[in-house]
């Protein structure tokens, strides 16, 4: 087995609660971790650096070539770019550097294509009668340090709970209106300079019905896209498939619905980068099928064992850095989230679920 978390759990991930404008709440959220966002920052430069041979780029080209992407976005979701600007005021960040750490898959990862997350859920019909979502969040282990919770209450938009990381845009969590979203990065062949994943998703936790909130995963100007795994409280359950220049959304089949990193629907697979060294997310995704389809009814508790499962490991839902390579870009899963839509209420682990307990946070909203 890889390594078990190195953080001090003693020390958990804060929990912020913030007010007013989107620049508001940006300084709020800055002044509030400036660390972590300062550490976030410097994670992602070093990424460069280390992985310079790859990426023929340097940050100083990282930083243009965000900024490229920052323009579609102005012209969309000005609200959001007016966000990035207030966390780097607070945490005292240049940002045009944030904006490199708000566009890095579309800078960086998509040339390495790292293979992370996994997502699912469970309607009424599996469950005690609420709606469950659950996921896994893999990505850099250096980032692990800086998650932290997000409780926000926008002037013009419903409040919401979710979860980030160092100066990343909050996206993965549920809105007062009951629209819950996970996020898993697939790869299309059709990639552009346009909107980041990250400012598509943060507006979606901004809807307030689930036909907007699927309408929103795919502005026309969008670089790419992920997956987004779309849930609400009276039962409504999808994955929506989304490249640069379409998108299919797949609804539930027997009450339960997940996805890892690759596209499922034929009309995506059309559309997929490469299926070279796609075992990782296959098994993944293979293995979180046969769990749920294991018990009849689902719960929190056991959306926390099927996330801590490790099956197939090294390529297993709860993923670890191998032993001999402690440094590398591999992903591991640095938060798991369970998220049950009739109590309003989510429960985490930082970092490996395997080895830690879940917290529980209430919004109470």
């Amino acid at each position: 087995m890889g390594n078990f978390s190195t953080i001090d759990q003693s020390q958990l991930p804060p929990i912020l609660e913030v007010r007013g404008t989107n620049r508001a709440m940006g300084q709020q959220i800055g002044e509030s971790i400036r660390a972590k966002v300062q550490h976030g920052v410097e994670n992602t430069r070093a990424y460069f650096g280390h992985n310079f041979s790859a990426l023929q780029l340097s940050w100083d080209g990282a930083v243009l070539q965000a900024l490229k992407y920052m323009f579609f976005a102005l012209q969309t979701h000005p609200q959001y770019i007016e966000e990035i600007r207030g966390i780097a005021e607070g945490a005292n960040v240049n940002y045009a550097d944030l904006a490199v750490v708000n566009a890095f898959e579309c800078v960086a990862v998509d040339a390495l294509h790292l293979q992370k997350c996994t997502s699912l859920a469970a309607g009424r019909s599996r469950t005690a009668g609420s709606v469950i979502l659950g996921h896994n969040e893999d990505w850099l282990a250096e980032d692990e340090p800086d998650v932290y919770f997000l409780i926000a209450h926008p002037v013009n938009e419903p409040a919401f709970i979710a979860m980030s990381y160092g100066g990343l845009l909050p996206n993965i969590g549920f809105n007062e209106a009951g629209i819950a979203q996970s996020c898993d990065s697939v790869y299309p062949n059709d990639l552009r300079v346009g909107i980041p994943r990250v400012i598509v998703s943060r507006a979606v936790l901004a809807a307030r019905t689930m036909e907007e909130a699927v309408n929103r995963t795919h502005p026309p100007l969008r670089a790419a896209g992920y997956n987004h795994l779309l849930a609400h409280p009276d039962g409504e359950i999808y994955n929506v498939e989304v490249s640069a220049s379409t998108y299919q959304v797949i609804p539930a089949e027997n009450g339960c619905l997940a996805h890892t990193n690759h596209y499922l629907s034929p009309k995506m697979q059309q559309m997929e980068k490469t299926r070279t060294g796609q075992e990782k997310t296959d098994r993944r995704y293979s293995r979180i099928i046969s769990l749920l389809s294991q018990h009849e009814t689902h719960s929190m508790q056991s959306f926390q064992s099927m996330l801590a499962d490790h099956e197939n490991y090294p390529d297993s839902i709860c993923q670890h850095l191998p032993v001999e390579n402690q440094t590398s870009t591999q992903s591991k899963t640095i938060v798991s989230l369970v998220m049950d839509l009739g109590e309003r209420k989510m429960s985490y682990s930082w970092g490996n679920p395997c080895s830690n307990t879940y917290q529980e946070i209430i919004p109470g909203f």
